[in-house]
């Protein structure tokens, strides 16, 4: 090989663009250790190669000189009769600039290398020099020049702020270069409080003198005492604190990069730009993102106007990927290959999933086991639920679901029209995975119209219009609702785990629940029995007189006080029961809604219900539960509908009638009559009797 005394390395504008060629200097360098080499970039980055004794010359080029400074510049460089000339940038001096090697300007790419430090390495590998170690260590790593001022500036905020050795010390960059990158402020601020509060992590804030703002905000509203060095680091003080970071958390930035560049762990948030061109570097990294219909656009302006692909980003999105990281780095079986998979995304087949379930409220509820599975397979997809209104409030801010869409069956999609256009927008969402939890005819049409490539659903009500048929046996009651779910997400490869329950509660509704009590003289320490004495069906309802005897022998022996639930349907029942009631009673019949209810249910010491909705939902808060049942027909019964917990428990009576006709019972309920008032009160007290 000719001996290279003189090497041009022309890079880039921006210092995000630019670390990522820092790993073909340092492959230049070690093949090349005598060598002179100068580096052409521009104005920001050229602080990364300033006073480095690896760089014998750097000369700053603006991005759009005039013709004036692009002849000079040529000039100049013509006449020092570079031996090799590696341009990244791709420009004319490539072409114009006489060498004896150089990276020839119509070098094809492999399209499997896709990351735009493996595109960058692959043109100096195209060299065909002796050395082909990207993945450099240690020495090698000469781009960045820390000096011991560096590290003796990050060890003195150190000192200043008691951080040790062995504190757990993580890094948030909350900037971003453009403003279309960066994930919002208040998100950020409620990550770092889970650092602080729930991981004990010392958090310090980097980025910029144009982050500062950001940064500024973060530290005036935080509970916790925060290190801001935004703007008051430069780039080699910056590669220090992150050398002694355990992990750092990053918009799609330079120093993301920059972790990459030294080996550490980091957590990116990604919006618009495309995470496998510019994402973490392999390793223990991850990346957070939604695949919504239109990213990633890599465009400078979101043409929407609204960043959603930024917005619908949650914090627990985030979380979970930084616990992801902690749990990898403790365990001894974790292997780069998976690591390696993993950011890749080869694991994550699904970008847009749609999950339909339009049923009852208790229903939707206790398919929220089946929507945390899905979050879990499949984290950074973007996962939206159809359900019908009256379900909204269980699924609306559920953290495991990023869009909640409505069918309105009954107004605006009750004819052909209102299920076409809907149907027209589910095909706008490119959705490639459809997951329909219950059957129905309807449903089933609009996803089959909506040209989603994937559906699994059961075989019946169109059932042939799925790519994968689910045999409906739910009619035989063999197990629970919530289990019956995990049916349609076996060919995904997910098996039934964990059947926990959830329901979020709202603000708003708490602080209706706090007024609410207020008025009625209800205090916090107070025993509450709820009772829901009505249901959908009169073959689920338990006699009125049975409820307000059970209600009286609360109040009378064990201080409760009383609140009176039903839906709108049946308020003629609650009213009934404070009208037999002697002492006083709170009624609620048909005055709440969903979310109100289930805020009022929080608060609750014990439930006592027909089999409705508000059973499941009691469940899922954690409220105990004593659930009535009638109905002996299996796909009807308490195995497949009965509370789901350890404080839930239900009644049922086998009255040995040979078939269950349901509603059309002859028998006037026997089954429903043969459950007393001593049957509840001693199931009650059974419950109240474990820690709760």
């Amino acid at each position: 090989m000719t001996e290279v005394k003189k090497i041009l390395f022309i890079t880039l504008s921006n210092i995000g663009d630019v670390i990522m060629t820092l790993p073909v200097f340092d492959y230049l360098k070690s093949n090349f250790p005598k060598a002179l080499i100068t580096i052409v970039t521009g104005p920001r980055p050229s602080e990364i190669f300033q006073d480095n004794p690896n760089v014998f010359r750097v000369i700053v080029y603006e991005k759009s000189p005039g013709l004036k400074e692009k002849i000079a510049l040529f000039k100049d460089l013509k006449k020092e009769n570079f031996d090799l000339v590696v341009d990244l940038r791709n420009s004319l001096l490539n072409i114009l600039l006489k060498s004896p090697r150089k990276v020839s300007p119509f070098l094809k790419i492999p399209r499997d290398v896709i990351h735009m430090k493996e595109r960058h390495f692959y043109k100096a590998v195209s060299l065909g020099l002796e050395s082909r170690n990207q993945n450099m260590t240690g020495p090698a790593k000469v781009a960045l020049n820390i000096k011991p001022d560096d590290i003796g500036f990050i060890e003195s905020v150190f000192r200043e702020n008691s951080i040790s050795k062995t504190d757990k010390i993580f890094v948030v960059s909350p900037g971003a270069r453009s403003h279309i990158k960066r994930w919002p402020k208040e998100n950020f601020l409620e990550l770092i409080i889970f650092l602080i509060n729930d991981l004990g992590a010392k958090v310090v804030l980097a980025g910029d003198k144009d982050d500062a703002l950001i940064s500024g905000y973060i530290v005036k509203n935080s509970e916790y005492p925060l290190i801001d060095l935004c703007g008051k680091t430069n780039l080699r003080q910056l590669a220090c604190l992150l050398q002694k970071a355990d992990l750092l958390i990053t918009n799609d930035s330079a120093n993301l990069h920059l972790a990459g560049y030294l080996g550490m762990s980091a957590v990116g948030i990604f919006g618009p730009t495309n995470e496998l061109k510019y994402g973490p570097w392999p390793g223990n990294s991850r990346i957070v993102k939604k695949d919504i219909f239109c990213r990633p656009c890599q465009k400078a302006q979101c043409r929407f106007g609204d960043l959603k692909c930024l917005e619908v980003i949650k914090v627990k999105d985030v979380i979970r990927q930084v616990q992801d990281i902690l749990d990898a780095k403790t365990s001894q079986c974790q292997d780069t290959l998976t690591l390696r998979r993993r950011y890749a995304g080869q694991d994550k087949e699904y970008k847009r999933i749609l999950i339909t379930r339009t049923d009852r409220i208790g229903d939707v509820v206790l398919s929220t086991p089946a929507i945390k599975a899905l979050r879990m397979r499949y984290p950074s997809a973007y996962i939206a639920m159809m359900v019908s209104p009256y379900a909204k409030d269980i699924v609306i801010e559920n953290p495991d679901l990023d869009e909640v869409i409505i069918l309105d069956k009954d107004n605006k999609h009750k004819n052909l029209k209102g299920a076409w256009e809907l149907s027209r927008d589910l095909k706008k969402k490119r959705f490639d995975l459809a997951i329909a939890l219950h059957p129905t005819n309807r449903v089933h049409l609009i996803i089959y119209s909506a040209g989603i490539p994937r559906k699994i659903g059961y075989d019946r009500k169109f059932g042939f219009l799925f790519t994968d048929k689910i045999r409906h046996l739910k009619q035989l009651g063999q197990k629970r609702e919530s289990e019956y779910n995990f049916d349609l997400l076996k060919p995904l490869g997910i098996e039934w785990e964990d059947q926990e329950l959830f329901f979020p509660l709202r603000k708003e509704s708490e602080i209706w629940v706090d007024e609410l009590f207020a008025g009625e003289g209800i205090k916090k320490g107070d025993s509450i029995l709820a009772i829901n004495p009505g249901a959908s069906c009169p073959s689920r309802i338990w006699p009125v007189e049975r409820f307000v005897q059970v209600a009286e022998r609360f109040i009378e022996k064990h201080g409760f006080k009383i609140i009176v639930l039903s839906g709108s349907k049946e308020v003629h029942i609650a009213d009934e029961v404070i009208y037999q009631m002697k002492h006083k009673a709170v009624n609620l019949g048909g005055k709440t809604s969903v979310s109100q209810l289930a805020s009022v249910l929080k608060r609750c010491s014990l439930l006592i219900s027909n089999d409705s909705g508000p059973v499941h939902i009691a469940c899922a808060l954690g409220t105990p539960v004593v659930s009535i049942f009638s109905r002996s027909q299996e796909g009807l019964s308490p195995k497949r509908w009965g509370p789901v917990g350890k404080r839930g428990v239900f009644l049922h009576k086998d009255v040995g009638c040979i078939e269950c006709l349901a509603h059309n019972c002859v028998k006037g309920f026997l089954c429903l009559k043969a459950i007393t008032v001593e049957d509840v009160i001693r199931a009650a007290e059974s419950i109240l009797g474990t820690p709760r």
